[in-house]
C-alpha cells in the first residue's frame, strides 16, 4: 500500500505544539506518528470555506503553515470559484496550478489520483 487517507476530525502535527485538522489528507506508509497523531502529511486537501475569515485561513494561513511543515502537496477545493488549485512545494512555498470544470486535477505525488473537477465539486456541494 502507498499509504493511508484520513478525514477530519483528525489533527496532523505540523511542528512542536502546532497542529492542523485538514479536511482530507494522505500519509505515506511508514510515516512517523507522535502521541498517536500523524507527524505531518504528504498531501493535504482543504475545502475552502465561504465565510471571509475562514477563506483567508484556508488560502493564506494554512498555505504558510503547510509550507513551513514541508508538506509536499496542498490542494484547495473551491466551490465558490468552481476550481481546484494544486500546490506543489518548491523553494519553501507552493506553486499552484488551477484546474476548472471540465478539467482533471492531477497529483504529482500520487500519479494514480486524477480527479474530475466537476465531479468533485458536485460531490462536495453543501
Amino acid at each position: 500500500a502507498l499509504g493511508e487517507v484520513f478525514m477530519a476530525p483528525l489533527p496532523v502535527r505540523l511542528w512542536d505544539q502546532k497542529y492542523r485538522e485538514p479536511d482530507v489528507f494522505f500519509v505515506k506508509t511508514g510515516s512517523p506518528e507522535i502521541d498517536g497523531y500523524p507527524d505531518g502529511a504528504d498531501l493535504v486537501i482543504e475545502v475552502v470555506s465561504d465565510d471571509p475569515s475562514s477563506r483567508r485561513r484556508d488560502t493564506v494561513a494554512k498555505v504558510a503553515d503547510y509550507a513551513r511543515a514541508k508538506i509536499p502537496e496542498y490542494w484547495l477545493v473551491d466551490r465558490r470559484e468552481q476550481n481546484i488549485q494544486v500546490g506543489i512545494l518548491r523553494d519553501g512555498g507552493y506553486k499552484f496550478q488551477q484546474f476548472g470544470c471540465g478539467e482533471t486535477a492531477r497529483s504529482q505525488l500520487l500519479q494514480e489520483f486524477p480527479v474530475s473537477v466537476a465531479d468533485l465539486l458536485s460531490f462536495s456541494a453543501p
